[in-house]
């Protein structure tokens, strides 16, 4: 059985979609929610669903070997990033291989990097006047976007779309997708 670990950083809506459709999976169950931030939406997500959560505060972020035990008393063999907006350790990328992934709202390559996150992307992709724009899936490595993709969709956009109907794009686009991807992502680690 899988154990999950969601790191998020906001209001947790695909920590929610994560949450219930793992909620009676058959090998994997999601064990933990971690937030770096004190005061944020995902901890009612959290005890919405009764999944343990904590606080990575910026201690524990500078203290891999803390953060991996952490990970560790708590059974966690994958890690899922729904709306985590920080680095993560190489410490933790090599413990964990190929078992770490995140949801970026673009397609990658464009408009990913440091501070490329939420809105700050898809205000980006408006005034890049692009004609489709998506979200990308993809494991993650010691730096920002680089990841190898798993997977990515992708939506048209419309010559009266602004950042704000760009963002209910891709939230559709996540709802629909997300959870289905990080199920196969998990579906390569089994045993067959």
């Amino acid at each position: 059985m899988e154990q999950i670990a969601i790191f998020a950083s906001g209001k947790g809506s695909n920590a929610d979609r994560l949450c219930s459709y793992f909620r009676h999976h058959p090998s994997a169950r999601i064990r933990l929610i971690a937030c770096d931030r004190e005061t944020a939406g995902v901890y009612d997500i959290a005890r919405e669903h009764r999944v343990p959560a904590i606080h990575l505060s910026p201690e524990l972020r500078k203290d891999p070997a803390a953060l991996l035990a952490v990970l560790k008393s708590h059974h966690i063999t994958f890690i899922v990033l729904a709306g985590y907006l920080r680095l993560i350790p190489a410490a933790i990328v090599a413990a964990y291989p190929k078992r770490i992934v995140n949801l970026h709202p673009a397609l990658l390559p464009k408009f990913g990097g440091k501070g490329m996150h939420g809105m700050h992307v898809h205000e980006a992709v408006y005034r890049a006047g692009e004609s489709e724009t998506g979200i990308t899936v993809h494991y993650v490595d010691e730096r920002y976007d680089e990841g190898d993709i798993l997977a990515q969709f992708r939506v048209k956009l419309e010559a009266g779309d602004t950042p704000d109907r760009i963002a209910g794009k891709i939230a559709l686009l996540e709802a629909e997708h997300f959870p289905r991807v990080v199920e196969e992502a998990l579906h390569t680690l089994l045993p067959s």
